[in-house]
């Protein structure tokens, strides 16, 4: 109810001949096929890779599984725990004094589909040059290596792991989450220039010019004793009193809002980012909205998540099989 708006839904068994000829069917007619499969299954009924690209060459054929098609673990079943866990982003995540944390989405999932839609817009544009579709293997793992980021050139260039740090920033300082004096609240100091604004806001101008404390390079280094100065002033105030005031200065900040708050927000409103559809079964239903916003050709819901094999005749309609057909491979369980 979550992800499938704007799909069809077909159910069908692949693994009998009759199968195998609507998804050949589909192949022939089609831009780009998405499979999720362990890398190997499609290969043993016919419709790799290889198998694809001579019924259709033009098509992009993208596959997404939890290691790639190719290395010592390409075999492996690939879940979003395990990877997050695999990929070093847990490692990173979490109190310093506590256990490693996973991100509270599916976030190894939906970066594995993110950078597929990528690679598939790459070999789209391809395509219109050379006229011939191609693989697109993306693993799971592979994505989260890409997100590692800084924290890996930190690695390459110390050949220290970096440790888990809570919320706390490894190069910047003051650059975490506060607990004012009702909610928590997240303030970037990203600069010098902002250090000596906010030391102005807060009263802390001991520290302003203080050798441990002037320099971002410093703060950093001497964060243990800064942050209880800090944190001391913070708390002794609203939120929003202190949001105010880095607003007006330029501070970059902002409270630590729930699922709620986040999906009824103003902005939120304004860019469109919670819509509804009207479900047959559930009625009125709200999606998270599209955050790609085109000028010329913008997306839309067009239709809500399917039922399970709600659009099996349709589809098998458009491929050009009879009602009769259709009923026959329906009471004969292959679709």
């Amino acid at each position: 109810m979550s992800v499938n708006r704007n799909k069809k839904s077909v159910t069908l068994d692949i693994k009998s001949e009759k199968g195998r000829e609507i998804i050949t069917r589909l192949i022939k007619k089609s831009d780009i096929l998405v499979e999720n499969f362990r890398p190997g299954t499609l290969q043993k009924i016919g419709l790799d890779y290889d198998a694809a690209s001579r019924i259709n060459p033009r098509l992009i054929y993208a596959s997404v599984s939890g290691f790639g098609q190719t290395g010592p673990w390409a075999s492996k079943p690939g879940y979003d725990l395990a990877i997050q866990g695999l990929g070093g982003i847990m490692s990173i995540t979490g109190d310093p004094s506590g256990p490693p944390f996973k991100v509270g989405v599916s976030q190894a999932d939906l970066v594995a589909g993110l950078y597929a839609a990528q690679g598939i817009l790459l070999a789209l544009y391809a395509r219109e040059k050379t006229g011939k579709g191609q693989l697109v293997d993306v693993g799971m793992l592979d994505c989260q290596t890409a997100l590692l980021s800084f924290q890996a050139g930190i690695y390459f260039m110390t050949g220290v792991a970096p440790a888990r740090k809570g919320n706390q920033h490894p190069t910047i300082s003051p650059y975490e989450t506060f607990r004012a004096g009702d909610r928590y609240i997240n303030i970037a100091v990203g600069n010098d220039r902002l250090w000596q604004k906010f030391c102005a806001l807060l009263g802390l101008d001991d520290l302003v010019n203080h050798p441990d404390f002037a320099t971002n390079p410093s703060r950093v280094k001497n964060r243990d004793r800064l942050f209880p100065r800090i944190q001391a002033v913070i708390e002794g105030r609203e939120s929003g009193h202190w949001l105010k005031l880095f607003e007006q200065q330029g501070i970059p900040s902002g409270p630590i809002l729930g699922i709620d708050e986040a999906l009824s927000n103003p902005q939120t409103a304004a860019r469109e980012m919670v819509l509804s559809v009207t479900h047959p079964v559930l009625g009125g239903l709200k999606q998270v909205g599209i955050p790609v916003k085109l000028s010329h050709t913008p997306g839309a819901i067009a239709g809500p998540p399917p039922r399970l094999g709600e659009h099996t005749g349709a589809v098998l309609r458009g491929l050009g099989y009879s009602d009769s057909e259709i009923e026959t491979m329906r009471s004969g369980g292959i679709i």
